[in-house]
């Protein structure tokens, strides 16, 4: 029997969990022509969305989430879209959503960090909790997501499903040598590299950093690091001009930010590039002598993975969910010590044989993550729900 699944696509455009839309919804495309979908998506066209199978609609909704009444609009326009199962991709429920529903959690910082707060603030994260606590499932991320939304939300374990993410298959594709040649003019790259770096006019080894650059992602240490690492490789031919390049939010949202780079004297040789297209990103990922991911925490932590796709050594740290998703196919920091951030930049570097085990196992641990197993589990939850089976899931 058919059921109908409606599925909030409007955020298809934002960095991280625009990700998860976009291949879970072309995961379920492929797998899935039985059940009719309703992707419900914001008035901006999505290209993604157009060569889908015919058991796939579209709706759009213009209206934005500016207040409690606009929520209450959205969910009477979704309860007229009339589903077995209404599908919410993050964790921001709209009042009265209407059931049953599930929501994939892809991480429950702001719970945790959830010091210092306004009554605004505080009244939204109660609406967040009670948007979790109502869902007829919620699906984690992680391991150590589900051990947060049980720790800090209380959702009963039978409610809670693990399906992890994966990175966009697009990262797989056309890898290259993460190390360019050293020639006497410069620099060089791949052809299909090299147009792209001479567009932002890049002729330097950098680090790269790409994600937010919130207060938990931890990027001012990051720079102190790299400043010290830079410093500790002035007599090395290759990397004594090296930069650091981060690709994410605007310096301008983050002071703290701003100030490590002017304390750390690097100002000329830190770039923040804002957001890139995703073909952009792929070839500063190729490019990068290493991908440095400081972050005090993650639900998942997608960007390692990515830049293991892409044949990158990655430095990360040992924090929540980032040692089950790295494994031990990255060089691991302490995120709160800077001198250990450096010295994993150095070792990733410099030791070469270090360097080439990571690259090796980084790409080995990125093909574990399938969206295709994602959109099999995924869908199980929806036969789950569809069944009658709204508080009784197994423990996964």
């Amino acid at each position: 029997m058919a059921h109908r699944i409606v599925f909030d696509a409007r955020r298809v455009r934002d960095f991280g969990v625009g990700t998860y839309i976009r291949n879970l919804v072309r995961a379920l495309a492929s797998l899935d022509h039985t059940n009719q979908y309703t992707l419900v998506q914001a008035p901006a066209p999505v290209p993604e969305f157009a060569s889908l199978p015919p058991n796939f609609q579209t709706v759009t909704y213009e209206k934005t989430n500016g207040g409690i009444l606009s929520q209450f609009r959205l969910s009477m326009f979704l309860k007229r879209l009339a589903a077995d199962v209404y599908h919410v991709p993050l964790n921001i429920v709209p009042a009265a959503m209407p059931r049953p529903y599930i929501v994939t959690v892809h991480d429950v910082g702001n719970l945790i960090f959830e010091t210092g707060r306004g009554w605004r603030e505080s009244l939204g994260l109660f609406r967040l909790r009670q948007g979790l606590l109502r869902a007829d499932r919620v699906i984690a991320v992680s391991s150590a997501t589900r051990r947060d939304l049980e720790h800090f939300v209380a959702i009963p374990s039978a409610r809670i499903r693990t399906i992890y993410n994966a990175p966009d298959p697009a990262f797989f594709e056309h890898r290259s040598s993460p190390i360019p040649c050293l020639e006497e003019n410069g620099l060089k790259y791949a052809p299909g590299i090299q147009r792209i770096l001479d567009r932002y006019q890049i002729n330097y080894p950098f680090l790269l950093y790409a994600g937010r650059t919130n207060p938990r992602k931890n990027i001012p240490r990051l720079v102190e690091a790299f400043a010290v690492a830079r410093g500790e490789l002035q007599e090395n031919d290759y990397y004594r001009n090296l930069r650091l390049i981060i690709i994410g939010d605007e310096i301008s949202k983050n002071p703290a930010l701003r100030h490590a780079v002017i304390q750390s004297r690097v100002e000329h040789s830190v770039r923040f590039l804002g957001f890139v297209p995703l073909e952009t990103l792929r070839v500063f990922y190729q490019a990068a002598a290493a991908f440095v991911f400081p972050s005090l925490y993650e639900g998942f932590g997608l960007p390692p993975l990515e830049a293991m796709a892409c044949g990158t050594p990655v430095v990360t740290t040992h924090v929540s969910s980032l040692p089950e998703v790295v494994g031990d196919a990255a060089v691991i920091v302490n995120p709160e010590n800077v001198f250990d951030i450096a010295r994993g930049i150095r070792e990733v570097l410099l030791d070469r044989r270090l360097r080439q085990s990571v690259i090796e196992k980084g790409f080995q641990k990125a093909l574990q993550f399938s969206w295709h197993e994602a959109a099999v589990k995924v869908l199980e939850t929806y036969e789950e729900i569809c069944r009658g089976g709204g508080g009784a899931a197994a423990s996964v």
